[in-house]
């Protein structure tokens, strides 16, 4: 990384393009999901070894059950097999792991791994990766809606609304990478994205490497943070 690069503190990805990749090689969408997978490995790394504190992976969205079946299935299975495969060395080198979901659709596999994986690495402090897995903005929004009228509160201000959404206690993204071209949030962090910078790439997720992510951050640093200031 070069001299005078600012590293954000909090990044999140919107991994976006994985049917594209596969399609354009004449490949089942499958593969494509696969290939993504090692694009996520190379982004906790680049994350994990230049200082980033947090970082936010859309893995897949509460619009997402809308795709055939079949391909669901596979996700989920795909969830399964790479917390089995991965997971325990992220946790090993002091990652902490929080899933940001709507627990109660998905299959008990998954679940019984998010809770397994979220105990195991609770104590860990060099990292923080957050997965958002069947994730939606507006219901994040909504469930926070619906916890603060059970506690019976009757008026909140902006910070005390912020405990009660899914990404609490964690610090909002500094930096929204997207990938694929596509130029739009897509239902994710609505209302921790108020003042992030965002950064869209061409490129499509599974050949988003290294190299990109730097990019991305090198981007980042020429803005200037005004946060309604001048």
């Amino acid at each position: 990384m070069e001299k005078n690069i600012i590293i954000p503190e909090s990044v999140a990805i919107i991994m976006d393009g994985n049917g594209r990749w596969a399609s354009l090689r004449n490949l089942p969408r499958i593969q494509g999901h696969r290939e993504g997978v090692k694009a996520v490995r190379k982004a906790v790394e680049f994350s994990y070894n230049n200082g980033i504190k947090t970082l936010s992976l859309f893995a897949f969205s509460t619009e997402n059950w809308r795709r055939p079946n079949d391909e669901v299935m596979f996700l989920m299975n795909l969830f399964k097999e790479t917390i089995d495969r991965e997971f325990d060395e992220l946790i090993e080198k002091g990652i902490k792991i929080k899933f940001l979901s709507r627990r109660d659709e998905l299959p008990d596999f998954v679940i019984q791994r998010i809770d397994r994986s979220e105990e195991k690495s609770k104590n860990n402090e060099k990292m923080n990766l957050l997965i958002a897995l069947n994730y939606g903005g507006r219901y994040d929004i909504v469930q926070a809606v619906n916890k603060i009228v059970e506690k019976g509160v009757e008026k909140i201000d902006e910070e005390e609304f912020s405990e009660y959404l899914l990404t609490y206690p964690f610090k909002d993204p500094d930096l929204l990478i997207r990938t694929s071209g596509e130029m739009r949030i897509s239902n994710f962090f609505l209302y921790q994205i108020s003042y992030t910078e965002l950064y869209f790439t061409e490129k499509l997720w599974p050949d988003f490497d290294e190299n990109d992510f730097e990019e991305a951050i090198k981007v980042y640093s020429r803005r200037k943070r005004k946060f309604g200031s001048i």
